[in-house]
């Protein structure tokens, strides 16, 4: 069992067995030097990359995550979490679900500099001081510079349903990448009800 004061977010056992070495760091201007009398490639990393090169102010991380949003059909309205604020500011956000709810989980974030690869938002959830056997892990994907966000939409969840699953529950989620580098990491909170509010 795991220890009730434990709250973090390990590597999945699953992950560790793959065995899976990814490729060394390049920069995008390696990246683009390379090949460059392949016109077929040129014009592929050119669709892949765009056409023009981003300029980033080079103060702010690599990776953005600006905003977390749970989407529901059944919902009022899109469910939206602020992730620029004050992490201090985000645990004490609380999001409310309705129970038996049907939704996804969309992140948007902007990639500044160079290519990311792996980028994977994981979470674990706890109730009353106990972690819950709900763990998600979603492989996100690599991205390439953009002056525009990128988006990611889960797969579709259920929401937990019946009086003993409504309550409050407190989530520590991470945006993390395959070289380990953490671009956030933050707790909040859940409210599952009988309805909206």
């Amino acid at each position: 069992m795991a220890d009730n004061n434990d709250f973090s977010i390990e590597e999945d056992e699953d992950e560790k067995k793959l065995n899976y070495h990814h490729p060394a760091q390049k920069s995008l201007t390696e990246i683009l030097e390379l090949d460059k009398e392949d016109e077929s490639l040129v014009r592929y990393k050119k669709t892949l990359l765009g056409m023009e090169p981003v300029t980033a102010d080079l103060s702010v991380p690599n990776v953005r995550v600006t905003r977390l949003t749970l989407l529901s059909d059944e919902a009022p309205e899109p469910i939206t979490m602020d992730l620029t604020r004050d992490l201090k500011a985000l645990k004490e956000t609380t999001l409310v679900l309705k129970e038996g709810a049907l939704y996804r989980i969309k992140l948007d974030f902007k990639v500044e500099r160079e290519i990311v690869s792996g980028l994977r938002y994981n979470h674990v959830v706890r109730r009353k001081g106990v972690n819950v056997n709900d763990k998600i892990s979603y492989m996100v994907g690599s991205y390439g510079p953009k002056e525009v966000a990128h988006e990611f939409l889960s797969p579709v969840n259920e929401a937990p349903k019946g009086m003993m699953a409504r309550g409050h529950y407190e989530i520590h989620s991470r945006f993390i990448d395959d070289d380990k580098t953490v671009y956030l990491d933050w707790e909040w909170n859940l409210d599952i009800n009988k309805d909206w509010n």
